[in-house]
Protein backbone atom coordinates (compact mmCIF):
# COMPACT_ATOMS: atom_id res chain seq x y z
CA UNK A 1 0.00 0.00 0.00
CA UNK A 2 2.16 2.63 -1.15
CA UNK A 3 1.87 6.07 -0.08
CA UNK A 4 0.83 8.41 -2.89
CA UNK A 5 3.02 11.11 -4.30
CA UNK A 6 1.04 14.18 -5.36
CA UNK A 7 1.02 15.87 -1.81
CA UNK A 8 2.67 15.37 1.46
CA UNK A 9 1.14 13.49 4.06
CA UNK A 10 1.17 16.33 6.16
CA UNK A 11 -0.38 18.63 3.40
CA UNK A 12 -3.43 15.80 3.38
CA UNK A 13 -3.55 16.17 6.92
CA UNK A 14 -4.00 19.69 6.79
CA UNK A 15 -6.52 19.79 3.90
CA UNK A 16 -8.51 17.01 5.58
CA UNK A 17 -8.88 18.84 8.98
CA UNK A 18 -9.71 22.37 6.51
CA UNK A 19 -12.87 20.80 5.75
CA UNK A 20 -11.53 20.12 2.11
CA UNK A 21 -11.23 16.91 0.04
CA UNK A 22 -7.94 15.71 -0.07
CA UNK A 23 -6.13 13.03 -2.68
CA UNK A 24 -7.32 10.48 -0.32
CA UNK A 25 -8.52 9.95 3.08
CA UNK A 26 -5.34 10.34 5.93
CA UNK A 27 -4.40 7.80 7.87
CA UNK A 28 -3.16 7.23 12.11
CA UNK A 29 -2.09 4.76 13.64
CA UNK A 30 -0.37 5.25 16.63
CA UNK A 31 0.20 9.31 17.00
CA UNK A 32 -1.53 9.32 20.38
CA UNK A 33 -2.25 6.63 23.18
CA UNK A 34 -5.82 6.60 21.79
CA UNK A 35 -5.09 5.51 18.22
CA UNK A 36 -2.95 3.02 18.80
CA UNK A 37 -2.04 -0.67 18.59
CA UNK A 38 -1.83 -3.35 21.38
CA UNK A 39 2.18 -4.88 21.17
CA UNK A 40 0.29 -8.56 20.35
CA UNK A 41 -1.84 -7.10 17.55
CA UNK A 42 1.11 -4.97 16.45
CA UNK A 43 3.29 -7.93 15.94
CA UNK A 44 0.50 -9.88 13.75
CA UNK A 45 -0.03 -7.14 11.65
CA UNK A 46 3.55 -6.96 10.83
CA UNK A 47 3.47 -10.58 9.97
CA UNK A 48 0.47 -10.35 7.69
CA UNK A 49 2.53 -7.65 5.70
CA UNK A 50 5.29 -10.03 5.16
CA UNK A 51 7.60 -7.69 7.61
CA UNK A 52 10.10 -8.74 9.72
CA UNK A 53 10.27 -9.36 13.56
CA UNK A 54 10.86 -6.16 15.77
CA UNK A 55 11.36 -5.80 19.70
CA UNK A 56 8.71 -3.33 19.68
CA UNK A 57 8.71 0.02 21.80
CA UNK A 58 6.25 0.25 24.07
CA UNK A 59 5.02 4.37 23.87
CA UNK A 60 2.33 3.06 26.65
CA UNK A 61 3.19 0.39 29.57
CA UNK A 62 -0.62 0.60 30.74
CA UNK A 63 -1.82 -0.52 27.55
CA UNK A 64 0.68 -2.26 25.78
CA UNK A 65 0.79 -0.17 23.16
CA UNK A 66 3.33 -0.49 20.37
CA UNK A 67 4.76 2.52 18.83
CA UNK A 68 5.10 1.23 14.76
CA UNK A 69 7.74 1.12 13.46
CA UNK A 70 9.22 3.21 10.13
CA UNK A 71 9.19 0.05 7.63
CA UNK A 72 5.31 -0.20 8.89
CA UNK A 73 4.67 3.51 8.87
CA UNK A 74 5.65 3.30 5.11
CA UNK A 75 4.01 -0.25 3.94
CA UNK A 76 1.03 1.44 5.13
CA UNK A 77 1.48 4.89 4.11
CA UNK A 78 0.37 6.27 7.38
CA UNK A 79 0.34 9.65 7.48
CA UNK A 80 0.21 10.96 11.29
CA UNK A 81 3.40 10.70 13.87
CA UNK A 82 3.16 11.85 17.30
CA UNK A 83 5.23 12.72 19.92
CA UNK A 84 4.89 11.24 23.64
CA UNK A 85 5.87 13.87 27.04
CA UNK A 86 7.37 11.46 29.60
CA UNK A 87 4.63 10.16 31.29
CA UNK A 88 3.11 7.87 33.92
CA UNK A 89 2.16 5.37 31.05
CA UNK A 90 6.13 5.19 29.95
CA UNK A 91 8.59 6.80 32.34
CA UNK A 92 9.64 5.63 35.87
CA UNK A 93 7.69 2.29 35.22
CA UNK A 94 9.27 -0.19 37.53
CA UNK A 95 6.78 -3.56 38.21
CA UNK A 96 6.60 -5.45 40.87
CA UNK A 97 5.56 -8.60 41.90
CA UNK A 98 2.09 -8.48 43.76
CA UNK A 99 0.87 -11.98 44.13
CA UNK A 100 -0.95 -13.10 40.81
CA UNK A 101 -0.52 -9.95 39.22
CA UNK A 102 2.08 -7.28 38.36
CA UNK A 103 1.72 -3.67 39.88
CA UNK A 104 3.63 -0.66 39.74
CA UNK A 105 3.09 2.93 41.18
CA UNK A 106 3.13 5.99 39.14
CA UNK A 107 4.61 9.61 39.51
CA UNK A 108 0.87 10.43 40.78
CA UNK A 109 0.75 8.21 43.48
CA UNK A 110 -1.97 5.92 41.31
CA UNK A 111 -0.97 1.70 42.11
CA UNK A 112 -2.07 -0.24 38.70
CA UNK A 113 -2.29 -3.99 38.63
CA UNK A 114 -2.43 -6.36 35.50
CA UNK A 115 -2.58 -10.47 35.70
CA UNK A 116 0.86 -12.07 35.61
CA UNK A 117 -0.50 -15.01 33.35
CA UNK A 118 -1.90 -13.63 29.91
CA UNK A 119 -2.54 -9.82 31.62
CA UNK A 120 -2.65 -7.80 28.60
CA UNK A 121 -3.17 -4.17 30.57
CA UNK A 122 -2.80 -2.40 33.90
CA UNK A 123 -6.06 -1.44 35.23
CA UNK A 124 -6.06 1.19 38.61
CA UNK A 125 -5.76 -0.96 41.66
CA UNK A 126 -5.40 2.20 44.74
CA UNK A 127 -6.28 5.47 44.47
CA UNK A 128 -3.95 7.69 46.50
CA UNK A 129 -6.67 10.03 47.80
CA UNK A 130 -9.48 7.49 48.04
CA UNK A 131 -10.05 7.74 51.72
CA UNK A 132 -13.35 9.25 53.76
CA UNK A 133 -13.94 12.58 54.91
CA UNK A 134 -10.97 13.93 52.57
CA UNK A 135 -10.48 17.82 52.42
CA UNK A 136 -8.72 20.33 50.86
CA UNK A 137 -6.07 20.40 52.77
CA UNK A 138 -5.30 16.86 51.85
CA UNK A 139 -5.62 18.00 47.89
CA UNK A 140 -3.24 20.68 48.82
CA UNK A 141 -0.42 18.36 50.38
CA UNK A 142 -0.75 15.95 47.83
CA UNK A 143 3.10 15.15 46.44
CA UNK A 144 1.46 16.13 42.54
CA UNK A 145 4.35 15.62 39.89
CA UNK A 146 6.16 18.42 38.63
CA UNK A 147 4.51 18.94 35.19
CA UNK A 148 6.57 21.44 33.57
CA UNK A 149 9.95 19.73 34.26
CA UNK A 150 11.92 20.09 31.03
CA UNK A 151 12.94 16.60 30.67
CA UNK A 152 9.20 15.48 29.74
CA UNK A 153 9.97 16.95 26.51
CA UNK A 154 13.45 16.38 25.99
CA UNK A 155 14.68 15.35 21.92
CA UNK A 156 10.45 16.19 20.92
CA UNK A 157 11.49 19.22 18.90
CA UNK A 158 14.25 17.23 17.04
CA UNK A 159 12.12 14.34 16.97
CA UNK A 160 9.19 16.66 15.44
CA UNK A 161 11.50 18.69 12.76
CA UNK A 162 12.96 14.91 11.43
CA UNK A 163 8.79 14.04 10.94
CA UNK A 164 8.26 17.61 9.62
CA UNK A 165 11.13 16.98 7.18
CA UNK A 166 9.82 13.33 5.79
CA UNK A 167 6.38 14.81 5.37
CA UNK A 168 4.40 13.89 8.06
CA UNK A 169 2.00 15.86 10.06
CA UNK A 170 2.89 16.24 13.76
CA UNK A 171 0.77 15.35 16.98
CA UNK A 172 1.94 16.15 20.21
CA UNK A 173 0.00 14.39 23.10
CA UNK A 174 -0.85 15.52 26.26
CA UNK A 175 0.94 14.27 29.18
CA UNK A 176 -1.86 13.05 31.60
CA UNK A 177 -5.59 12.56 31.19
CA UNK A 178 -8.26 14.70 31.37
CA UNK A 179 -9.94 17.02 34.77
CA UNK A 180 -12.81 14.57 35.59
CA UNK A 181 -10.93 11.64 34.15
CA UNK A 182 -7.62 11.93 36.01
CA UNK A 183 -9.65 13.26 38.78
CA UNK A 184 -11.21 9.82 39.13
CA UNK A 185 -8.15 8.17 39.71
CA UNK A 186 -6.96 10.31 42.46
CA UNK A 187 -9.81 10.17 44.43
CA UNK A 188 -12.15 7.19 43.39
CA UNK A 189 -14.87 7.21 41.01
CA UNK A 190 -17.50 6.61 43.21
CA UNK A 191 -16.34 9.30 45.45
CA UNK A 192 -15.55 11.64 42.51
CA UNK A 193 -19.39 11.59 41.49
CA UNK A 194 -20.57 12.17 45.27
CA UNK A 195 -18.14 15.11 46.23
CA UNK A 196 -19.61 17.09 42.66
CA UNK A 197 -23.03 16.01 43.58
CA UNK A 198 -22.71 17.00 47.45
CA UNK A 199 -19.36 18.57 47.79
CA UNK A 200 -18.91 21.28 45.08
CA UNK A 201 -16.31 22.96 46.33
CA UNK A 202 -14.08 20.49 47.08
CA UNK A 203 -14.88 19.05 43.66
CA UNK A 204 -13.88 22.04 42.83
CA UNK A 205 -10.06 21.98 44.46
CA UNK A 206 -9.54 19.43 42.96
CA UNK A 207 -10.17 20.20 39.44
CA UNK A 208 -8.69 22.96 39.94
CA UNK A 209 -5.31 21.81 40.89
CA UNK A 210 -5.96 19.52 37.76
CA UNK A 211 -6.00 22.85 35.63
CA UNK A 212 -3.02 24.23 37.02
CA UNK A 213 -0.79 21.27 36.28
CA UNK A 214 -2.01 20.98 32.97
CA UNK A 215 -1.15 24.48 32.21
CA UNK A 216 2.25 24.16 33.84
CA UNK A 217 2.91 21.41 31.15
CA UNK A 218 1.77 23.46 28.24
CA UNK A 219 3.52 26.69 29.46
CA UNK A 220 6.59 24.90 29.76
CA UNK A 221 6.26 22.57 26.12
CA UNK A 222 4.44 24.99 23.44
CA UNK A 223 6.88 27.24 23.92
CA UNK A 224 9.55 25.05 22.37
CA UNK A 225 7.36 22.74 20.22
CA UNK A 226 4.41 24.99 18.81
CA UNK A 227 6.09 26.03 15.68
CA UNK A 228 6.02 22.00 15.06
CA UNK A 229 3.17 20.42 15.84
CA UNK A 230 -0.15 20.67 13.74
CA UNK A 231 -2.64 18.93 16.22
CA UNK A 232 -2.69 19.20 20.11
CA UNK A 233 -4.23 16.01 21.35
CA UNK A 234 -6.38 16.21 24.91
CA UNK A 235 -8.69 13.55 25.94
CA UNK A 236 -11.86 13.48 28.71
CA UNK A 237 -14.26 10.65 28.70
CA UNK A 238 -17.79 11.26 29.59
CA UNK A 239 -19.64 9.26 27.67
CA UNK A 240 -20.70 5.74 27.66
CA UNK A 241 -22.36 2.94 25.39
CA UNK A 242 -25.98 4.47 26.28
CA UNK A 243 -25.64 8.14 27.93
CA UNK A 244 -22.95 10.23 29.67
CA UNK A 245 -21.45 9.45 33.13
CA UNK A 246 -22.63 12.83 34.56
CA UNK A 247 -25.19 15.36 32.98
CA UNK A 248 -24.83 17.96 30.38
CA UNK A 249 -25.62 20.00 32.87
CA UNK A 250 -23.35 19.16 35.58
CA UNK A 251 -20.83 19.37 32.49
CA UNK A 252 -21.11 22.45 31.92
CA UNK A 253 -21.16 23.93 35.55
CA UNK A 254 -18.28 22.10 36.88
CA UNK A 255 -15.80 21.03 33.84
CA UNK A 256 -16.84 23.23 30.80
CA UNK A 257 -15.25 26.47 32.22
CA UNK A 258 -11.98 24.75 33.41
CA UNK A 259 -11.63 23.36 29.99
CA UNK A 260 -12.23 26.93 28.64
CA UNK A 261 -9.15 27.95 30.25
CA UNK A 262 -6.66 25.22 28.84
CA UNK A 263 -8.37 25.76 25.35
CA UNK A 264 -8.20 29.41 25.42
CA UNK A 265 -4.59 29.41 26.84
CA UNK A 266 -3.59 26.55 23.85
CA UNK A 267 -4.89 28.97 21.20
CA UNK A 268 -2.70 31.57 22.66
CA UNK A 269 0.29 29.15 22.69
CA UNK A 270 0.04 27.39 19.82
CA UNK A 271 -2.60 29.24 17.38
CA UNK A 272 -1.60 27.37 14.12
CA UNK A 273 -2.58 23.97 15.81
CA UNK A 274 -5.70 22.10 15.81
CA UNK A 275 -7.04 21.25 18.69
CA UNK A 276 -8.13 17.19 19.23
CA UNK A 277 -10.12 16.18 21.86
CA UNK A 278 -10.71 12.05 22.54
CA UNK A 279 -14.04 12.02 24.16
CA UNK A 280 -15.48 8.17 24.36
CA UNK A 281 -18.85 7.00 24.47
CA UNK A 282 -22.11 8.73 23.36
CA UNK A 283 -21.56 12.10 23.86
CA UNK A 284 -23.63 13.99 21.14
CA UNK A 285 -25.46 16.19 23.97
CA UNK A 286 -21.51 17.76 24.36
CA UNK A 287 -20.56 18.26 21.40
CA UNK A 288 -22.06 21.76 20.58
CA UNK A 289 -19.99 22.44 24.11
CA UNK A 290 -16.93 20.96 22.54
CA UNK A 291 -17.22 23.25 19.45
CA UNK A 292 -17.43 26.52 22.09
CA UNK A 293 -14.40 25.28 23.60
CA UNK A 294 -12.22 24.96 20.63
CA UNK A 295 -12.69 21.51 19.69
CA UNK A 296 -11.48 21.23 16.11
CA UNK A 297 -11.35 17.54 15.76
CA UNK A 298 -13.05 14.65 18.08
CA UNK A 299 -12.07 11.44 18.44
CA UNK A 300 -13.34 8.67 18.64
CA UNK A 301 -16.45 8.34 16.22
CA UNK A 302 -18.08 5.96 18.59
CA UNK A 303 -19.88 4.22 16.38
CA UNK A 304 -21.92 1.50 18.25
CA UNK A 305 -22.66 4.44 21.24
CA UNK A 306 -26.00 5.35 21.10
CA UNK A 307 -26.96 8.57 18.84
CA UNK A 308 -23.16 8.26 17.23
CA UNK A 309 -24.42 7.18 14.24
CA UNK A 310 -21.66 8.57 11.49
CA UNK A 311 -24.05 9.21 8.94
CA UNK A 312 -25.90 12.13 11.29
CA UNK A 313 -22.77 13.35 13.57
CA UNK A 314 -21.79 14.34 9.67
CA UNK A 315 -24.81 15.61 8.75
CA UNK A 316 -25.09 17.70 11.90
CA UNK A 317 -21.35 18.56 12.85
CA UNK A 318 -19.47 17.93 9.50
CA UNK A 319 -18.95 21.73 8.46
CA UNK A 320 -17.18 21.96 12.02
CA UNK A 321 -15.51 18.82 13.56
CA UNK A 322 -13.07 16.74 11.55
CA UNK A 323 -13.69 13.12 12.65
CA UNK A 324 -10.39 11.35 13.66
CA UNK A 325 -11.60 7.76 13.99
CA UNK A 326 -14.68 5.49 13.54
CA UNK A 327 -13.14 3.91 10.30
CA UNK A 328 -14.02 0.42 11.76
CA UNK A 329 -15.78 -1.31 15.22
CA UNK A 330 -13.33 -1.85 17.39
CA UNK A 331 -15.80 -3.20 20.07
CA UNK A 332 -17.77 -5.61 17.80
CA UNK A 333 -16.63 -5.91 13.55
CA UNK A 334 -13.14 -5.95 14.17
CA UNK A 335 -11.92 -8.67 16.41
CA UNK A 336 -15.34 -10.71 16.08
CA UNK A 337 -16.49 -10.39 12.44
CA UNK A 338 -15.08 -11.85 8.98
CA UNK A 339 -12.85 -10.09 6.82
CA UNK A 340 -15.59 -9.52 4.41
CA UNK A 341 -17.34 -7.64 7.23
CA UNK A 342 -14.73 -5.88 8.58
CA UNK A 343 -14.26 -4.38 4.57
CA UNK A 344 -18.09 -3.49 4.68
CA UNK A 345 -17.94 -1.63 8.03
CA UNK A 346 -14.43 0.42 6.37
CA UNK A 347 -16.46 1.12 3.35
CA UNK A 348 -19.74 1.99 5.20
CA UNK A 349 -18.01 4.42 7.77
CA UNK A 350 -16.23 6.28 4.87
CA UNK A 351 -18.85 6.85 2.61
CA UNK A 352 -20.93 8.44 6.09
CA UNK A 353 -17.69 10.44 7.33
CA UNK A 354 -15.46 11.19 4.45
CA UNK A 355 -17.26 13.62 1.76
CA UNK A 356 -16.42 17.01 1.77
CA UNK A 357 -12.82 15.96 3.64
CA UNK A 358 -12.99 16.38 7.64
CA UNK A 359 -11.79 13.06 8.34
CA UNK A 360 -9.15 10.89 9.36
CA UNK A 361 -9.20 6.95 9.04
CA UNK A 362 -8.53 5.35 12.52
CA UNK A 363 -10.06 2.37 14.63
CA UNK A 364 -12.85 3.56 16.97
CA UNK A 365 -10.18 3.25 19.68
CA UNK A 366 -7.50 1.25 20.17
CA UNK A 367 -6.67 -1.93 18.45
CA UNK A 368 -6.07 -5.02 20.67
CA UNK A 369 -4.69 -7.98 20.97
CA UNK A 370 -7.36 -10.07 20.13
CA UNK A 371 -7.37 -8.71 16.43
CA UNK A 372 -6.77 -11.75 13.80
CA UNK A 373 -3.93 -10.86 11.21
CA UNK A 374 -6.42 -11.28 8.74
CA UNK A 375 -9.13 -8.90 10.18
CA UNK A 376 -6.64 -6.18 10.19
CA UNK A 377 -5.15 -7.20 6.52
CA UNK A 378 -8.83 -6.31 5.70
CA UNK A 379 -8.95 -2.85 7.34
CA UNK A 380 -6.21 -1.65 5.66
CA UNK A 381 -7.41 -3.18 2.16
CA UNK A 382 -10.83 -1.84 2.17
CA UNK A 383 -9.30 1.85 2.88
CA UNK A 384 -6.99 1.69 0.28
CA UNK A 385 -9.80 0.94 -2.04
CA UNK A 386 -12.22 2.84 -0.84
CA UNK A 387 -10.17 5.86 0.72
CA UNK A 388 -10.00 7.65 -2.04
CA UNK A 389 -11.43 10.56 -3.49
Amino acid sequence: MPKHNQTTSRELLLTAVAHQEPDRVPLDLGSTQVTGIHVIAYHRLREALGLPPVEAQICDHIQGLALPDIDLIERLGVDVRGLFPLNSHNWKIVEQEDGEYWSYPDEWGITHRKPRQDGLYYSVWKAPLERPELTSQDIARHPWPRLDDPQRITGLRQLAETYRAAGYAVVLKDPFAGIFEMAQRIVGMENLLVMMGLNKALAATLFDKLVELKLSFWEMALPELADVVDVISQADDYGTQASQIISPRMFREQLKPRWKIIFDRLHILAPNSRRFFHSCGNVRPLLPDYIELGVEILNPVHVRAKNMEPVALKRDFGDVLTFWGGGVDTQGVLPNGTPEEVKDDVRRNIESLAPGGGFVFNTVHNIQADVSAENLAAMYEALEEYGIY
